[in-house]
């Protein structure tokens, strides 16, 4: 029970990472809100948690994002923990001269405006607490360039960048913000390995461990790592929990048209 006490607020823990770590945080005791669009598959993992409460919010919605926060102060007089997971849905890998504007705007808005919207809203009661913990979920998609997801790469490494100037600016106050970048067996991994089997086979044969990760047991006990007082010392780093699949890179070659 070592968050015992600490409010966690984790976007898109309606299925995936997501829910795997709000999981993870719950089970330490955290009181974790699941903030998630997707109203059904959010409300059922809030269900399921003693302490887990459910919130639909828009991640691409500067409103939505910063009334999540508001909430959460209200109804618990804190917030400690911030895991900034959610990313819109609905772009489909394409070479990078088929990109449109609409592409990258709904990548950049969801991807990076809205966990800075929720940092920058999270910031005073953190600071006056003098304990935070931000975890912000990227990519190694974005890290290694890989092809077909040009506005996902761009949103993840803008993320990573902000993430290394809060941790800068904000490890004064007692504010650790770091970036996880998991390869776990989620319904996006599903759907990969549905469209292009060979490549998800390659994936999963070039990974040192073999196989992609369980979202609660290897992803989610990480993220309880960055939550915790043991990670009091951590800031700014770029943590890889994937099996070992960055130290050589994976072939991620999708089909496309």
């Amino acid at each position: 029970m070592i968050l015992e006490g600490r409010t966690a607020v984790v976007t898109g823990a309606g299925q995936g990472v997501g829910e795997g770590i709000a999981r993870r945080l719950h089970d330490a005791g955290a009181s974790v809100v699941i903030a998630e669009y997707n109203a059904a598959t959010g409300a059922a993992v809030a269900d399921t948690l003693e302490r887990g409460h459910f919130r639909q919010v828009d991640v691409s919605s500067r409103e939505d994002v910063t009334g999540l926060v508001e909430w959460t102060l209200a109804e618990f007089g804190r917030l400690d923990i911030l895991v900034n997971n959610a990313y819109p849905t609905g772009a489909s890998p394409k070479r990078l001269e088929n990109r449109d504007d609409q592409d990258f705007r709904r990548a950049i808005e969801g991807g990076f405006m809205g966990p800075w919207w929720s940092m920058q809203a999270a910031f005073p009661a953190m600071r006056d607490n003098a304990w935070g913990r931000v975890i912000n979920v990227c990519s190694l998609n974005g890290v290694n360039a890989h092809p077909y997801t040009a506005e996902y790469n761009s949103a993840k490494e803008a993320l990573r960048a902000l993430s290394r100037t809060a941790a800068r600016e904000w490890a004064c106050h007692g504010i650790c913000v770091n970036v996880l970048c998991p390869a776990a067996r989620t319904p996006a991994f599903d759907l990969f390995e549905k469209y292009s089997p060979d490549n998800a086979a390659l994936m999963l044969q070039q990974n040192p461990m073999g196989r992609m990760g369980d979202p609660q047991a290897d992803i989610g006990g990480v993220a309880l790592f960055l939550a915790s007082d043991d990670a009091r010392y951590l800031t700014g780093n770029t943590l890889f929990a994937d099996g070992g699949g960055h130290i050589n890179g994976v072939n991620w070659s999708p089909e496309v048209d």
